[in-house]
């Protein structure tokens, strides 16, 4: 039996967003699209340049867990934050999503992690991370009741920069496997890909059962500008692959099938957490027994809802949308 449908295990966050236009952007030396790590002294710089904005909690797994607990799945998250302000925010914030949060807070360290989100006219969002708490993080924090316990634990490729967390993700792989549990890993971000290739190489093949990532992280991660050549590689190397490329809808890959899903048409308003949202789709409807071209479609349903309004948490009725 299990306790849990889903364990998400990534960067405990609270995202700050805010409109920006390109020539902010330039100035402020950010390549537009991307996600870059940053001290406390370029925090605090970006935020006090940044617009009016609107704070809460985020984080790419959190985001995912969020989702998945509107669409009915049972889920947990393990994530560090400080024992401060912030802190108690995203307790609070994800504890009322329906999400079971047990990782004790840190005391007398980092504060908890921040993410300056910049938000484009077109809807592109540029993320400067000051990951904080997040970066202590480490095998101490996994909970072996609650990964056993999980039909899949779930991993934040944001989490692979900090050392401790990837023994952290391996000592959750060993301990889930025990139990004939399943492993997923979301890529995150193409940068984060190239600083840690090889690692990601030898987790997505060895430890993964089920691979999240964009055409940008995939090819990335083959060292391919040809998504079709890198479709195939993980094809070849994991059981199970769910990449997506935006309006062109995803593919899910097995080692025998593949399954083209189409995008669902919405106006874009702001790009932040369609990829957290379209695993939370997938993986709510693969924990409830879906077959996976159904799992696909309420991918695609709830990334449309997150990018049809600012910020990444579901702000419609999953539920309602996926039945429809």
């Amino acid at each position: 039996m299990t306790s849990l449908d889903i364990l998400g295990i990534g960067n405990a966050i609270v995202d700050v967003l805010a409109r920006a236009g390109d020539d902010f952007l330039a100035r402020h030396g950010m390549a537009k699209g991307s996600m870059a790590l940053i001290g406390t002294e370029d925090a605090e710089r970006i935020y006090a340049a940044m617009g009016p904005g609107v704070e809460s909690s985020g984080g790419s797994a959190a985001n995912t867990c969020a989702a998945a607990a509107a669409l009915g799945a049972r889920v947990g998250y393990l994530g560090k934050v400080a024992d401060d302000a912030l802190g108690q925010v995203f307790r609070h914030d994800i504890t009322a999503a329906g999400v079971t949060f047990p990782t004790a807070p840190l005391s007398g360290g980092a504060p908890t992690a921040r993410c300056l989100i910049l938000v484009s006219p077109d809807g592109q969002r540029t993320m400067n991370t000051f990951l904080g708490a997040c970066v202590t993080f480490g095998e101490a924090d996994i909970d072996p009741v609650a990964v056993a316990g999980a039909q899949v634990t779930y991993l934040e490729g944001y989490l692979f920069d900090p050392p401790a967390a990837q023994a952290a993700f391996r000592e959750a792989a060993r301990i889930a496997h025990a139990a004939d549990r399943k492993v997923a890993i979301t890529l995150s971000d193409p940068f984060c890909v190239e600083r840690h290739r090889d690692a990601f190489r030898a987790f997505v093949k060895n430890e993964a059962d089920i691979l999240f990532a964009n055409e940008a992280e995939i090819c990335a991660l083959y060292q391919t500008d040809d998504f079709d050549a890198a479709a195939t590689i993980a094809q070849s190397e994991i059981g199970l692959a769910a990449l997506t490329r935006s309006e062109k809808g995803s593919l899910i890959l097995t080692a025998t099938t593949a399954h083209e899903v189409a995008a669902v048409p919405t106006q874009v308003v702001d790009t932040t957490g369609a990829g957290d949202a379209y695993a939370a789709g997938f993986l709510a409807a693969l924990t409830a027994g879906r077959e996976l071209a159904e799992c696909g479609r309420w991918a695609s349903v709830a990334a449309a809802e997150a990018i049809s309004h600012f910020g990444a948490r579901p702000q419609a009725d999953l539920k309602a949308l996926v039945a429809k």
